[in-house]
């Protein structure tokens, strides 16, 4: 069944001078405009479309794709601020429409957001929100230790990012867990690090346990390679010149050094590594 607000795969019902007309169900058939068609697309092909409401609050199908669809989270700029709301351009020619109900603080045009977008139950209408804590948590989490995650990041603070995971729960990401540049409104892959006994979630942006020091001997071993086998880094380098190289922290590059120099694949010397000649 179609959804409004999300992208569906629709089959083409009819071709029209103004573009395609597209079989949606219960929503009946509705246009693509020709400016979107797919190339050659004809009745009974299939084509993957987004459904919302144009300005004539009409039914359009568009083969654009929107930050942010109903169910889901995403970062949008704030466009203007009239009438009921903040309006956001979400690439689309009708804005979408935050209430001022919706606002966690109220927005400034020209800011970008991570809004949470829905179907208004009274209207019927693609909306959005920035209070997010209405939409998240609200199903046990159910991770595993190691598991990859989407990760969107919503707030930095003391503590490091706050970041929603796979559009359902909220997790933190510790500063001391952060070896790159991250910026509000990422979308990054990420690993459950802990899922705490009070139901909170740490990540990690590198795989954890042995999985993260498999991950960066390997890389570690791909750069010796690159660099004719010798580094001028070693497990007494700062930790500053490892970050640098490699975006993890000493004890994380000791780990996977020390387990490289076990296997007997590189041999250690004063501030180098390189690649063992057996």
């Amino acid at each position: 069944m179609a959804e409004i607000g999300k992208t569906n795969r629709l089959k083409v019902a009819e071709k029209a001078p103004y573009g395609l007309y597209l079989s949606a169900g219960e929503l009946g058939e509705i246009l693509l405009p020709t400016r979107y068609c797919p190339k050659d697309a004809g009745v009974g092909d299939e084509v993957d479309a987004f459904i919302y409401y144009d300005s004539d609050d009409t039914l359009v199908a568009t083969t654009q794709k929107p930050p942010v669809e109903v169910g889901g989270f995403g970062l949008v700029k704030c466009v203007s601020i009239a009438g009921p709301g903040a309006f956001l351009d979400w690439g689309l020619q009708k804005d979408l429409l935050v209430p001022y109900s919706e606002q966690h603080r109220p927005l400034e045009e020209g800011r970008s957001y991570v809004v949470y977008a829905y179907l208004d139950s009274r209207s019927h209408r693609i909306v959005a929100s920035t209070r997010l804590d209405r939409y998240l948590d609200n199903t046990p989490a159910d991770y595993k230790v190691g598991e990859e995650v989407d990760l969107l990041l919503c707030e930095q603070t003391d503590l490091g990012f706050k970041a929603i995971i796979n559009s359902a729960h909220w997790g933190v990401i510790f500063a001391d867990e952060i070896y790159q540049k991250l910026r509000y409104g990422l979308r990054v892959k990420g690993y459950i690090k802990q899922v705490r006994d009070d139901g909170k979630i740490n990540l990690s942006l590198q795989k954890v346990g042995y999985k993260r020091v498999d991950d960066l001997s390997e890389r570690i071993l791909t750069m010796l390679k690159a660099e004719g086998g010798m580094l001028a880094v070693s497990d007494k380098s700062p930790p500053e010149t490892i970050n640098k190289l490699f975006g993890v922290s000493k004890k994380a590059f000791k780990m996977a050094v020390g387990a490289l120099y076990r296997q007997r694949k590189i041999v250690l010397e004063k501030g180098t590594i390189r690649l063992s000649d057996d």
